[in-house]
């Protein structure tokens, strides 16, 4: 063996897996395309509240905090109002920061704990035994070369490597065709929103970065067949905003711009014997919500304790199958609610138009339908099945709870005063109230 666990792509949700595995003691190694040093420019920039609270268990949330920008508020399709700041989590918001920012910090962690790297190097194939799993890639210099492992886990993304080279169907059809991004600075300040223009032929949103640019988007039916390797005139950006929101916000100097369809898929299984899958390459949806880049951190979250355990013999390798069994229904919910708020968006029949009315209606009155809204973009409210929910962070003698979680362990809370012996598996800490209870988390927040 050649090392432990191969990840392949360094994106958030390999980088997030690798440092996870390196802090555990377990040998990783990252291979990625893009050479080193070269930011990761995607469409990803905003992270829900659950994310948050995991990046939070890793000690890095607050340094996030410092270089993102709250929303509290979203509008989603113009009149429906989303409240974030009553999600009972120390991070009530949704954090508006580029992409490459968090992968900043998440590559800084990885190194720290001793991952390594190989930039420039781009997969050619994956085999695997009983015993362990090869993967075979081109390095920066052209050579062909080979990396032997016990494990090796696809985080390539939509277009992946890994699960191309094991042969699985990536079923789902595209939803969406000729989306235009950019990051400009705005003359204007409008306030963080999705809008439908009155025709119901185009749609738009406009985001904060925090750092004097915003990230605009839309859609129009004009261009609804343009292929994503054309490029983007920024009038026909400045067309959309225009027809949606009746003003371009002074829209000017961009910075990166971009053109993508959206596609909703997801492979049929998250686990091939040695193999896994997670992020983009397990599943793929609309843009609509914001949980791409959150729903693959997730991932890595739930995947890299789980493969720590089993690697350093403290778990049977059975534990690996609950990666798919949690995951997969997941990564199902999310491109079902993503889906139908793009649909809506792009309502075009009388029926369909007043359903969204309704929808939006119920979830701006109904708290039961507020509430389930709400979980599913913050990912707040999202479980494993009946006894395994997330546990909010909270208050220890001894501090935090997801700051005990940092630790990387189970985490055992007892009432206070009980004398109670930790283990390399498992962290004791106490309750701050007179709760007389005992509560065992998993090392990703989850109850045990």
């Amino acid at each position: 063996m050649d090392g432990t666990v191969t990840i392949v792509g360094s994106g958030p949700t390999g980088l997030l897996l690798a440092g996870d595995l390196a802090a555990a003691g377990v040998s990783v190694t990252v291979i990625e395309k893009r050479p080193a040093g070269i930011s990761n420019l995607t469409r990803a920039f905003g992270v829900h509240a659950r994310t948050m609270e995991q990046l939070d268990a890793r000690g890095l949330a607050d340094a996030l905090v410092t270089i993102g920008h709250k929303i509290t508020e979203l509008r989603l399709l113009g009149s429906l109002a989303i409240d974030l700041s009553g999600l009972r989590t120390r991070f009530p918001y949704l954090l508006t920061t580029p992409q490459y920012e968090v992968e900043n910090l998440l590559l800084r962690r990885a190194v720290e704990h001793g991952a390594t790297f190989r930039h420039g190097a781009r997969v050619t194939g994956v085999s695997q035994d009983g015993e362990g799993v090869t993967v075979e890639f081109t390095g920066e210099d052209g050579t062909a070369e080979t990396l032997r492992s016990a494990y090796a886990v696809g985080a390539d993304g939509t277009r992946s490597a890994v699960r191309e080279s094991l042969g699985l169907p990536f079923p789902g059809h595209s939803v969406i065709k000729s989306i235009v991004l950019a990051d400009v600075r705005l003359t204007g300040e409008p306030e963080p929103t999705v809008a439908v223009s009155r025709s119901g032929r185009s749609f738009a949103f406009t985001m904060p970065f925090g750092d004097g640019y915003w990230r605009v988007g839309g859609w129009d039916r004009t261009h609804g067949d343009t292929a994503d390797a054309e490029p983007v005139d920024p009038e026909e950006l400045r067309g959309i905003l225009q027809r949606v929101f009746g003003t371009d916000f002074g829209m000017h100097d961009a910075r990166w711009v971009s053109r993508f369809h959206s596609d909703e898929r997801q492979v049929a299984r998250y686990r091939v014997g040695r193999v896994l899958l997670a992020g983009d390459a397990a599943h793929t949806h609309s843009p609509v919500g914001g949980q791409g880049m959150n729903t693959g951190l997730q991932d890595a979250a739930n995947l890299g304790w789980k493969l720590a355990a089993v690697i350093n013999g403290q778990e049977p390798e059975g534990l690996l199958d609950t990666y798919h069994t949690e995951r997969h229904p997941i990564g199902r919910e999310v491109i079902r609610s993503s889906g139908t708020m793009l649909r809506f968006a792009m309502a075009q029949t009388p029926a369909l138009r007043g359903l969204r009315t309704v929808a939006a209606f119920a979830v701006g009155h109904l708290p039961l339908a507020n509430r389930r809204l709400l979980g599913t973009l913050s990912g707040i409210g999202l479980t494993y099945g009946p006894g395994v929910r997330r546990v909010p962070d909270v208050r220890l003698q001894e501090g935090r709870l997801y700051e005990a979680l940092r630790a990387g362990t189970f985490v055992r809370v007892v009432p206070r005063g009980r004398v109670e012996p930790g283990d390399d598996r498992t962290t004791v800490v106490h309750w701050a109230s007179d709760r007389q209870d005992t509560l065992l988390v998993r090392p990703d927040g989850y109850t045990a």
